[in-house]
């Protein structure tokens, strides 16, 4: 059995389901691997990172390792949307707006699916 951890992503708001399979990404080894080194990622999952605390700085990212372009979507600690962007291959970094306690990496398509001030969830645990 895997010890892998995922959740489902869904618009607060609508219920609607964003991604079916989020990767929880909260300790330093999870957080550290991310995307790195991976040659694809399916259209219906992404990865979710988790910080202690509000920051800007903790959850920025970069890019270097990256073979494909990501979408990136920042969460206050209530869980809404507080920024977003297109994430670009070996870029050195990008940071967010406003401090963020969460963020979801996942295909580019996300990007057109969440609006800054959007709440999202994160609570339904998937088994694998």
């Amino acid at each position: 059995m895997s010890t892998t951890k995922w959740r489902m992503l869904r618009h607060a708001g609508t219920g609607k389901v964003l991604l079916k399979r989020v990767r929880l990404c909260d300790t330093f080894w999870t957080r550290f691997r991310g995307l790195q080194f991976v040659s694809h990622l399916p259209a219906d999952e992404g990865l979710l990172f988790v910080t202690n605390s509000e920051s800007r700085s903790n959850t920025s990212i970069h890019m270097f390792f990256m073979a494909f372009p990501i979408a990136v979507v920042w969460l206050d600690k209530s869980g809404k949307v507080v920024d977003k962007c297109l994430a670009k291959p070996w870029r050195p970094a990008y940071a967010p707006a406003q401090p963020a306690q969460y963020f979801i990496e996942a295909n580019v398509d996300l990007l057109n699916r969440v609006r800054v001030g959007d709440s999202l969830r994160f609570d339904e645990e998937v088994r694998v």
